[in-house]
C-alpha cells in the first residue's frame, strides 16, 4: 500500500494529508493551505521527496537516525523477529529473548552502576515513568513527601502530560493545564542569551547554584529529583559552560536528590561519547534513553536505573507498564543498531574525526556578519543569529522571525536545518562524511548570505 502511495502525484498526497493527518506542533490549517513536504525515500544522510529533490538531512530525522537511512540490516532484523515472535508482553512474570538480550547489551554499554532498564515506547513515556519511579522510590524509603522534581526553563523532555510538565517550554505549558503539580523549573545555563557581563564559567556556577536555591526554597525533604539533558537539544543546542555540570553534581551529592540525565538526544554517540553523561562527567541515578537506541527505525525507549535505585524499587510491586514495553521487534532492531554502532566504530569516528572536523568548519561560521556565536558538542550544534555581535543582541522583530527566514533559505538550498527562535541548529546522522559536512557548511553559508540580504532589504537588522 505504501508503494502505491509513493507513486501518487505530490499534490494529491498533500491534499490527502491535509484532509486527514494532524501533524505535531503544527497549525494544520496553515500547513494544509501550503502543502506538506512529502518525503519518499532516504539513504545515508540524504532524503528524497516525491518530486525527486534530494535534501541533506542535517537533523537526522528528529535527532535520531544515528546510523543513517537505508540500513538493510535493521529491516532484516525486524522481519526475522516478526516471523519468530512478532509480539508478546512483559507483564505477568513473562519475558522473551530479544528484551533479555537488549537489556544485557545496554548494561554493558552504560556507564557506572546503571544496570537496570524499564522499557518504554520512546522518550516521552520513559520520562513519565521517571516521575512515578522516583516518587515510588522515596515512598518505599519512608520519605513520601519527597515528590517535587526540579527541571529547567526551556528544557524539552517530551510531549505527554508528565513529560511536557518536566519540560520548560512555555508554548507547551500554555495548553492543556500544564505543568502538573510538584514540578518546578530553574534557569537554563544559556550564557549567550542570559550570561550578561559574566564569564561563561562564572555564569555556569551561577546557573547551577539556582538548583541549590530551589532545593532550599522547597525544602530538601520535599524534593525527589533534578532532571536535565547534558546538552539542551530542542532548547537550541545549549551547551553548558564547563563549570556547570561539576557544580550540579556537587549539589545533588550534597543533598538527598536523585539526578536524572535525559539522554534521549545526547545518547548513543551524539556528543562523541556513547552517552552525554560521559562527555560531561555526570553520574546519574537514572537515565532516559530513546531515539538513537534504534536510530529511529523502530519506536523504543527506556528508563535506566542504577543498582541502588533498583534495589529499592525491586523490593515491592511497581504498578506501572506499557503494552509495548520491550516490544520484541523494537528490541531486535535496537540490538542490530547497537551492533552496527559498535562494529563500525561510529562513535569513535564522531569523537576522533567527523566531530572535530565539523567543529572547525562550524565555528568558522561565527565570522559571518549575522552570526554571534557558533557552539557545538560532538555532532550537535547551533549558531545564534544577531544584528549586533558585540552586544549579543536579539532582533527587534518577534523571536523566530529571522530564524524562520533562514530556515526557509536552508530548504531552498536543499538543507534541512532547524530553527529554534533565532537559533539555527543541526544534528546530522553520525555517519555523515567530511564531504557531506563541507556541503552542509556551504549550503548553510549561502542561506546565511541570503538571510542577511533579506533582512537588510526589509529593515529587520534592528536590535531589540
Amino acid at each position: 500500500m505504501s508503494r502505491l502511495f509513493n507513486q501518487m502525484p505530490t499534490a494529491e498526497l498533500q491534499a490527502l494529508d491535509a484532509a486527514h493527518h494532524m501533524h505535531p506542533f503544527t497549525n494544520d490549517a496553515a500547513l494544509g493551505a501550503k502543502g506538506a513536504r512529502v518525503i519518499a525515500r532516504a539513504k545515508g544522510s540524504t532524503l528524497t521527496d516525491t518530486d525527486g529533490v534530494e535534501l541533506l538531512d542535517a537533523m537526522a530525522g528528529l535527532w535520531c537516525v544515528n546510523i543513517g537511512y537505508g540500513r538493510d540490516e535493521l529491516a532484516r532484523a525486524a522481519f526475522a523477529q516478526m516471523q519468530e515472535l512478532p509480539y508478546y508482553n512483559t507483564f505477568f512474570q513473562t519475558t522473551h529473548p530479544p528484551v533479555v538480550a537488549l537489556a544485557k547489551k545496554l548494561a554493558e554499554l552504560l556507564p557506572g552502576p546503571l544496570n537496570h532498564l524499564f522499557f518504554a515506547n520512546g522518550g516521552s513515556d520513559a520520562n513519565d515513568t521517571n516521575i512515578r519511579l522516583v516518587r515510588h522510590y522515596w515512598a518505599l524509603k519512608g520519605k513520601p513527601s519527597k515528590k517535587t522534581i526540579i527541571s529547567r526553563v526551556n528544557a524539552y523532555h517530551g510531549s505527554t502530560m508528565g513529560a511536557a510538565s518536566l519540560g520548560g517550554m512555555a508554548p507547551m505549558h500554555a495548553q492543556g493545564g500544564l505543568p502538573i503539580p510538584d514540578i518546578t523549573h530553574i534557569a537554563q545555563p544559556f550564557w549567550w542569551a542570559e550570561g550578561g557581563d559574566m564569564t561563561p564559567d562564572d555564569f555556569g556556577i551561577k546557573a547551577a547554584q539556582a538548583l541549590e536555591a530551589e532545593i532550599e526554597r522547597l525544602g530538601e525533604d520535599n524534593v525527589a529529583a533534578f532532571i536535565a539533558e547534558p546538552v539542551q537539544g530542542a532548547g537550541a543546542v545549549i551547551v553548558p559552560p564547563d563549570s556547570y555540570w561539576p557544580e550540579i553534581q556537587r549539589i545533588c551529592d550534597a543533598h538527598e536528590i536523585l539526578l536524572i540525565a535525559d539522554e534521549v538526544i545526547c545518547g548513543f554517540g551524539r556528543t562523541g561519547s556513547w552517552f552525554g553523561s560521559q562527555t560531561y562527567s555526570i553520574r546519574p541515578d537514572i537515565m532516559t534513553i530513546a531515539k538513537g537506541l534504534s536510530s529511529g527505525y523502530a519506536p523504543i525507549g527506556a528508563s535506566v536505573v542504577s543498582d541502588a535505585v533498583a534495589e529499592v524499587i525491586d523490593s515491592a510491586d511497581f504498578n506501572h507498564g506499557y503494552t509495548y514495553s520491550g516490544h520484541p521487534v523494537s528490541c531486535a532492531v535496537a540490538l542490530e543498531n547497537l551492533r552496527i554502532l559498535e562494529e563500525e566504530k561510529i562513535v569513535d569516528t564522531v569523537r576522533d574525526e567527523t566531530g572535530p572536523y565539523l567543529s572547525r568548519r562550524w565555528k568558522a561560521l561565527a565570522d559571518h556578519p549575522l552570526v554571534g556565536e557558533a557552539r557545538i558538542s560532538g555532532l550537535m550544534a547551533a549558531i545564534e543569529l544577531t544584528p549586533d555581535k558585540q552586544a549579543r543582541a536579539a532582533f527587534a522583530a518577534p523571536a523566530g522571525t529571522v530564524g524562520t527566514i533562514c530556515r526557509d533559505f536552508c530548504f531552498e538550498n536543499k538543507l534541512i536545518m532547524r530553527h529554534v527562535r533565532d537559533s539555527m541548529i543541526i544534528s546530522p546522522p553520525l555517519v555523515i562524511t567530511k564531504d557531506e559536512i563541507d556541503s552542509l557548511i556551504d549550503r548553510a553559508s549561502r542561506a546565511l548570505d541570503q538571510t542577511e540580504a533579506r533582512l537588510k532589504a526589509e529593515g529587520l537588522m534592528t536590535p531589540a
